[in-house]
């Protein structure tokens, strides 16, 4: 519960998340992890790569970023144990996502609105199979 004095203050609100939200800390660590994503592959552009061994390079690298960030600031799990699990949660949140690209196509759904609507989907997703799938207590 949060005292008289800290409810009183948006630092207090956001201390109590932090230290009590899994859920919480997932969408900030999440919002931080697509910045460093892109600055990767924004780099590998800036250096002069294809785009598309910008993405893959970029892709990999940031999963592995993800894993860290994810895993001792969300989960609090430390090692290099479960990295097998967590690039395997991604693939399976890659096919999802291609999955309902696809059905939104097919029900005529524009690409950009759909690929919106998949990334808002995902979200919990997401957060349920690094909960459940990659550090499950």
């Amino acid at each position: 519960m949060l005292s008289d004095q800290s409810r009183d203050k948006p630092s207090g609100m956001l201390t109590h998340f932090w230290k009590n939200s899994t859920l919480f800390r997932f969408l900030l660590v999440g919002g931080i992890n697509t910045l460093v994503g892109y600055g990767i592959f924004a780099l590998f552009i800036f250096l002069g790569l294809h785009y598309t061994l910008a993405s893959l390079l970029g892709t990999l690298l940031s999963i592995l970023f993800n894993y860290f960030s994810t895993g001792r600031l969300v989960f609090r799990e430390k090692g290099l144990g479960k990295i097998p699990r967590f690039y395997l949660g991604y693939l399976v949140g890659y096919l999802i996502s291609l999955c309902a690209l696809f059905a939104l196509d097919r029900l005529g759904v524009d690409t950009y609105l759909a690929g919106a609507i998949t990334i808002l989907a995902m979200v919990p997703i997401n957060y349920f199979l690094n909960k459940n799938m990659v550090f499950r207590a």
